[in-house]
């Protein structure tokens, strides 16, 4: 199948909405079934689609069930009973439970194909919904053996349709690979985060792009992360484990460096030298644009004022030099109406880059 005309989708938070304007782009018609009326009303009105009838109504080629990990199971029960979709799938982030659920509920399971979107953001609802994100992402689905080949290919269609990168994967495998690379970041993320909630603020006047870049996903709605972690709470728990030692092991380490003599002090501390360089590895392997092998840029670092337009003169520039900004951040100065954008870029094109902008009138450090 390469063509989904019709889509039910259940539940209009932040990623059924997304799939739905998503979909809308491409001329899909959507229509839209939350519990909440006003968060339905407001995907309405963002023209996500339309409100599913309370009345039954002709089956739709695929329901997306957006819907927490716990009520995937009842919700695809409901759903089949009511002979809404031909196919349906879900876009939880957490899949043998609700492969299990589907399977203790009597579900039909010839046209169940699990999924999961990963992306997102920070904030929730069908507010912070957005058509492109899914562009380029990693888009899991973990097809049970009772699955139709029809069933798989409508669903293949539909995350080709968001523009996700399909991978196939076995459910056990998706849960133990996203504590790793997901839900378990989320929780240290929020360990960290939780030392600044009673911070003084003297410290948080120093808080810089380190802290901001570690804590960014603590940010996210406690309620829906306590209900990921519920439903893939071992997995996450032997992650934490692993992580807690290596924590547990530095501390101990730098305490006893405090009172040994520089000597042992030297040796003691290469342990955590070791951590460090582990991180180091571990960070490499992450996939690099497009999915492909981590990419090494250089960074050019260009201090811009506060004010409407500064990116866009910065990006223009960029253009006429004929380099390509492979990704951006910004470090703001605290109490100052200026900041430092730091633009990555294949290292042949940082001092191209550099040399246009100080043309342009930009402060930009000397390169090392």
């Amino acid at each position: 199948m390469t063509e989904i005309p019709r889509v039910a989708v259940v539940g209009t938070g932040l990623i059924g909405t997304s799939v739905a304007l998503a979909l809308r782009e491409r001329g899909t018609e959507v229509l839209l079934s939350d519990r909440d009326p006003a968060v339905l009303a407001l995907a309405v009105e963002l023209g996500a689609g339309a409100v599913l009838p309370d009345e039954p109504v002709e089956p739709v080629d695929v329901a997306v069930l957006a819907v927490p990990p716990a009520a995937v199971g009842r919700t695809l029960l409901e759903a089949q009973k009511r002979g809404l979709a031909r196919v349906y799938t879900d876009v939880a982030s957490v899949k043998v439970r609700p492969v299990l659920d589907a399977v203790e509920l009597g579900c039909d399971l010839r046209g169940y194909v699990p999924g999961h979107p990963l992306a997102g953001r920070e904030r929730s609802g069908p507010a912070a919904a957005r058509a492109d994100l899914f562009l380029g992402r990693p888009w899991a689905l973990c097809p049970t053996e009772a699955a139709s080949a029809e069933a798989v290919g409508a669903v293949e269609a539909l995350v080709r349709a968001c523009g996700a990168e399909l991978h196939h994967i076995d459910p056990i495998e998706h849960d133990q690979a996203v504590a790793l690379v997901s839900h378990g970041p989320h929780v240290v993320a929020a360990a960290v985060a939780a030392r600044l909630a009673e911070a003084p603020p003297a410290a948080l006047d120093l808080a810089g792009q380190g802290v901001r870049d570690v804590t960014r996903i603590a940010a996210s709605d406690p309620a829906l992360w306590l209900d990921i972690l519920t439903a893939n709470a071992a997995p996450v728990a032997e992650v934490l484990d692993a992580v807690a030692g290596d924590l547990a092991l530095a501390a101990a380490m730098l305490r006893a460096t405090s009172s040994a003599g520089p000597d042992v002090a030297e040796v003691i501390m290469q342990k955590v030298g070791d951590l460090l360089a582990r991180g180091n590895t571990g960070r490499a392997r992450i996939p690099g644009k497009h999915g492909g092998r981590p990419s090494r840029y250089a960074h050019v670092q260009v201090v811009i004022s506060d004010r409407p337009g500064e990116l866009a003169r910065i990006f223009e520039a960029a253009g006429h030099a004929g380099v390509n900004i492979e990704d951006v951040s910004i470090e703001h100065s605290p109490g100052l109406p200026v900041g430092v954008a730091e633009l990555s870029v294949q290292p042949e094109t940082a001092e191209t880059l550099a040399a246009a902008l100080r043309d342009r009138g930009w402060s930009v450090p000397v390169l090392p």
